[in-house]
């Protein structure tokens, strides 16, 4: 399983949101490292599609799932619908998408 994390430099959220992320996989018995990837400006936004920071990613896939529309990509904040704490993701939207990954590498 790959794990990611992109964020920007001094990011308020990426810190809480890390440490979430490493409980939730260590509730569900998985250890896989966490690749951090600090996004320096719009053109690495782009490239690496980006949505804002914390982005956490389970096998490529965003945890919040792909948006209905085009995203702009762009070196900025992320909020999460939902979440008791807005920069962070969701527990349960976290833990939904480690468990579709696993699943999904078990069918593989």
């Amino acid at each position: 399983m790959r794990v990611e994390v992109l964020y920007v430099a001094d990011c308020p959220s990426h810190a809480p949101a890390l440490a979430m992320l490493a409980a939730v996989l260590a509730e569900e018995g998985i250890a896989p490292e966490i690749h951090q990837v600090l996004v320096r400006d719009d053109a690495m936004a782009r490239e690496w599609t980006f949505r804002g920071s914390p982005t956490i990613r389970i096998d490529g896939r965003d945890v919040e799932g792909e948006a209905a529309e085009p995203a702009s990509f762009a070196v900025c904040c992320r909020l999460y619908h939902g979440s008791p704490r807005p920069g962070v993701p969701p527990v349960a939207m976290v833990r939904r998408a480690v468990r579709a990954a696993r699943r999904q590498g078990e069918e593989s």
